[in-house]
């Protein structure tokens, strides 16, 4: 019997040639019903026949895993929790798009778009577009090598994404081979945006109350929250759709290229990919305007949601000429409509508490859908803001998402205002701790100014472990706040006291998850910078610049706690403001005390490090200058000034007395009236360029 077996293992290995071919035909098969299924919507079996064939193809891959292929309709099935998510550049940027938002705003585009077009050398500009709806989902590029889907990146900073290959695997509507016969290009990549059909979303947010989970706040929100999820059953669970709209890098080795964006979208068609509706060619100018509309007209019987149309010019050379600015394509641009408004009653005004103090009134609505999204919060800013739209509980008012995102208050239709609607009288207290709140000569903020207030407490911490402080993964604001309730942390340093065995009693916590909570906080302690230190004990007035600015001039926080007011106003982009509320910082007793736990837990980072680095630069002509950028430069804002650090300046956040050099590019705004105002001298790209290239200063590798 054993050696029956040993047969048997022996033959799987090999598998047969009628083997090969049924896997390759059940590929082919289950593909062409995956595509009329998810993208035309027109199938032509029904589901029992499909999970017969699929389960077929599954025997045939367990006991052939050499069969296996990497277009098989296997590949779709999540598997278990990624380890995390990657990310890498793009072959070429992936640009966002420039905004009109009228008639008027369209013609100065095509007027802009003659005006940088030399029609001396190439001719008249081919005035012919392309037109579809402007999808509000997630950017995506997907890679396909001789007609295999290998990668796919989110779309990042444009320049930099996310490596989410996994995830879009289980999205019906990408074909994990190009459909049809080829030829097809040996690498191409596909953009596009993936998106939550309406329907679909409201039947995702209704899984998700039944379950007493935490419900979406729109379609692009889940969609983006569903691609990087690590767990990609919950990926595979959730009706995500992929609509094509442009190519990026295509590498063809035969005569078979596109030259229109129309034929383009045409060819993505045949290939399987599902596109945005109704796209189509325009002839003119004039003919984009009644198409937008149109589209605007028929927003409503969109199925997903859209914000807008984007107009490109079809002519392919005619777009690779015209090029780009720093941020956007010269040949395209998106035609925003107005925000989709809706009424509804003003249920109450709830007043939170924020990390720094900061007393927020947040209008409580009776939940109404404006762009399909239910809206039931919005935020009312301050007390200022309240009394200036005469804002009162009962009133019946008008919302809308502002950019279609977030939703904000109009004002109250006055002419359905209760008799028995009464002015909204601002706390002065605080609400979760009962102190009185102050508010600031020249400020719209009510503060509370407890530093062991419950809210501010809670908050506090979980900036402390956020991007925007050390960036702690896995330490999440959830679990914070449970950790927060049940007592154990009542401060920041108490995390890094935590054990594996005490997480262990929280539920949903198991034994590998507790171990990298316990090892991310250790990894912190060990190498946070004093600069992220900084951000994560969120002193007022002290952003990201201002942390960088702080660790590079201050070897550690006890020389940073003992310079007086004096000394910090010295440095560059250090004003009385700020300068005062880091003295205050410092001064406080349970800010000491908090400090001095840190520095027992050994997370007590050194800093210095920005000065150090720039002790060999001392002959470049920018060493210990301090830069400002303003307007659109032929390079990207973050290269530009990774560029002036590594010529030893330092780049300050506005424009001073006590800024060295205002470098301007195209439609600098009033930085540059008031820098002249200030007498401080102004370079442009080419003379700052100059000054940079006299001492060899090169970007490191990898930087932008």
């Amino acid at each position: 019997m054993s050696q029956h077996k040993d047969q048997h293992s022996l033959l799987d290995a090999q598998p047969t040639a009628a083997a090969r071919q049924r896997v390759a035909q059940l590929v082919q098969e289950l593909e062409h019903h995956n595509y009329l299924y998810h993208t035309l919507d027109a199938p032509e079996i029904s589901d029992t026949a499909y999970d017969a064939l699929f389960r077929e193809l599954v025997e045939l891959e367990e006991r052939w895993p050499v069969l296996c292929r990497p277009d098989s309709p296997t590949r779709r099935i999540g598997g278990g929790l990624l380890e995390g998510l990657v990310k890498k550049a793009h072959r070429l940027p992936m640009y966002g798009l420039d905004n009109v938002f009228s008639d008027g705003e369209w013609a100065e585009f095509v007027g802009k778009m003659q005006r940088a077009w030399d029609s001396s050398v190439n001719g008249p500009l081919p005035l012919k577009f392309w037109c579809d709806p402007k999808l509000d989902g997630v950017a995506l590029e997907i890679v396909y090598e001789d007609g295999v889907l290998t990668e796919a990146l989110t779309r990042g900073d444009g320049h930099e994404g996310e490596v989410v290959t996994a995830a879009v695997r289980t999205i019906r509507t990408v074909p994990l081979r190009l459909q049809g016969n080829g030829p097809w290009p040996a690498r191409l990549e596909v953009r596009g945006e993936v998106v939550l059909y309406r329907k679909d979303f409201a039947e995702l947010n209704a899984r998700q109350q039944a379950r007493g989970q935490k419900l979406f706040a729109n379609p692009r929100n889940a969609a983006a929250g569903t691609l990087r999820q690590l767990d990609i059953q919950v990926a595979q669970s959730r009706p995500l759709r992929f609509l094509a709209y442009a190519a990026g890098d295509v590498v063809w080795d035969t005569s078979t290229q596109w030259h229109g964006h129309g034929e383009m979208m045409a060819r993505l068609t045949q290939w399987g990919f599902l596109t945005p509706p109704g796209g189509q060619i325009c002839y003119t100018a004039e003919e984009v305007v009644t198409c937008a509309r149109r589209v605007r007209e028929q927003r409503d019987t969109y199925p997903m949601e859209i914000d807008g149309m984007v107009v490109k010019l079809d002519n392919l050379e005619a777009q690779r000429l015209l090029g780009h600015t720093a941020r956007a394509p010269r040949f395209a641009v998106a035609f925003k409509f107005p925000a989709m408004q809706a009424e509804t009653e003003l249920l109450g005004i709830e007043v939170q508490v924020g990390r720094t103090g900061v007393l927020t009134p947040v209008a409580v609505l009776h939940p109404a859908p404006v762009g399909g999204v239910m809206v039931s919060r919005a935020t009312l800013h301050n007390e200022d803001e309240i009394r200036a739209l005469d804002l009162r509980v009962g009133d019946t008012v008008t919302i809308q998402r502002a950019g279609d995102v977030i939703p904000e208050v109009l004002g109250p239709v006055l002419a359905k205002r209760p008799p028995t609607a009464e002015p909204f009288r601002f706390p002065h207290r605080c609400p979760v701790c009962g102190e009185p709140a102050q508010r600031e000569e020249g400020e719209a903020a009510w503060r509370c100014i407890n530093l062991t207030c419950p809210a501010i407490r809670l908050r506090s911490i979980s900036h402390f472990v956020s991007k925007a402080g050390l960036d702690i993964p896995g330490v999440g604001q959830k679990w914070v706040e449970q950790l927060v309730q049940s007592g154990r942390v009542t401060s920041p340093a108490d995390l890094f006291t935590l054990t594996v065995q005490e997480l262990l009693g929280f539920e949903r916590m198991g034994e590998t998850l507790a171990q990298k909570f316990v090892d991310a906080l250790a990894d912190a302690r060990q190498n946070a910078t004093l600069a992220r230190f900084l951000c994560g004990l969120g002193i007022r007035h002290v952003g990201e610049q201002t942390a960088r600015l702080l660790a590079s001039h201050f070897q550690s926080m006890d020389t940073l706690a003992a310079a007086d007011t004096e000394t910090l106003q010295s440095l560059p982009d250090v004003g009385p403001e700020v300068a005062a509320t880091i003295r205050a910082f410092f001064a406080a007793p349970a800010n000491r005390e908090l400090l001095e736990n840190f520095r027992r837990l050994g997370l007590w980072p050194m800093g210095g490090e920005t000065a150090s680095a720039w002790a060999g630069q001392r002959s470049s002509p920018l060493s210990g200058k301090t830069v400002l950028f303003t307007g659109t430069l032929s390079i990207s804002r973050s290269q530009v000034q990774s560029l002036a650090e590594a010529a030893g300046a330092t780049v300050m956040g506005s424009v001073s007395k006590k800024l060295d050099y205002l470098v301007a590019g195209e439609k600098p705004g009033s930085k540059l009236e008031k820098a002249h105002n200030l007498g401080v001298a102004v370079l442009d790209e080419a003379a700052f360029m100059a000054l940079l290239q006299s001492d060899d200063i090169q970007p490191k590798a990898g930087e932008e």
